[in-house]
């Protein structure tokens, strides 16, 4: 290989897409979840409510669209953790550097480093089967959240979700979206797939406030508008870590009850350290 070609070799693996910026919006102000309530956000020591990491996460993958489109939609994968909390109002920087194949993604807000991720193209590949996880169970009554009912092995009710297209028109304004592709195609965004998992919890248990931590996703297909979209899960591990505790659940986002979207491992802390405390 010539000097030539490994220079454009180099500059086609290592490459910087325009870092892409989102006024934040917190779309949870008035959920169950009080951690994205300004007051309570403080007394745990936070500046102010916090942003859902489900958004900041929908504002991460418009960069492995804008690299690569509609196919990281139907065989993407990504993984984001985050690491401090994105403010209502605050700007959200999102950077991504391509190296190998693999888009590294960022994101920064009021001068700290607030999420950070990867996005893959993969080959295509099938799904695992849907009924390789469990439908779960709405209870009549929601129970308190505790170690015995987000044990391992349970599975987490979900009432069926259709998202139409005005669900969808107003999503994407809340996340600020620049992209016309969901609405061209009618496509949910990935962020609203991610969405399912938190439903999943807070419908089947009574949670004080919890926080997102980290999701690991890989994309079979995309869901279209007007479908009829559920969460097979099971939990894989309820444990301690510095105090909090951290509940991760493996799941199948399913499209008509039939076909797979999206493989999911969603990771949360269900009880934070200042909530045991003070119990």
């Amino acid at each position: 290989m010539t000097g030539a070609a490994r220079a454009r070799e180099k500059k086609m693996s290592a490459t910087a897409p325009a870092p892409y910026e989102v006024s934040a919006f917190n779309t949870a102000a008035t959920s169950e979840n009080k951690i994205h309530d300004d007051d309570v956000a403080r007394r745990f020591g936070f500046t102010g409510a916090l942003v859902p990491g489900v958004e900041v996460y929908a504002y991460m993958a418009h960069m492995p669209v804008a690299r690569w489109g509609r196919a990281w939609l139907e065989r993407g994968g990504a993984e984001c953790r985050f690491l401090k909390p994105v403010y209502d109002g605050n700007i959200a920087r999102v950077t991504a550097r391509e190296e190998k194949g693999v888009l590294d993604l960022t994101v920064e807000s009021g001068g700290a480093l607030c999420a950070t991720g990867h996005a893959v193209l993969a080959d295509a590949a099938a799904p695992a089967a849907v009924d390789s996880l469990p439908l779960g169970v709405l209870p009549r009554e929601r129970p308190k959240a505790s170690e015995s009912n987000l044990a391992p092995g349970v599975s987490l009710g979900l009432a069926p979700v259709t998202i139409d297209r005005a669900a969808l028109q107003q999503y994407l304004a809340d996340i600020r979206e620049t992209d016309g592709l969901y609405l061209r195609e009618n496509l949910v965004h990935p962020g609203q797939i991610l969405r399912l998992c938190n439903a999943a919890l807070v419908q089947s248990v009574v949670l004080g406030p919890w926080i997102h931590v980290g999701s690991r996703l890989r994309n079979f297909a995309t869901a279209r508008v007007g479908q009829e979209l559920s969460l097979r899960n099971r939990i894989t591990s309820n444990g301690v870590t510095k105090g909090h505790a951290i509940v991760e659940f493996d799941a199948l986002a399913v499209a008509d009850g039939a076909h797979v979207i999206a493989q999911i491992t969603h990771t949360a802390i269900w009880r934070p350290r200042h909530v045991a405390e003070a119990s």
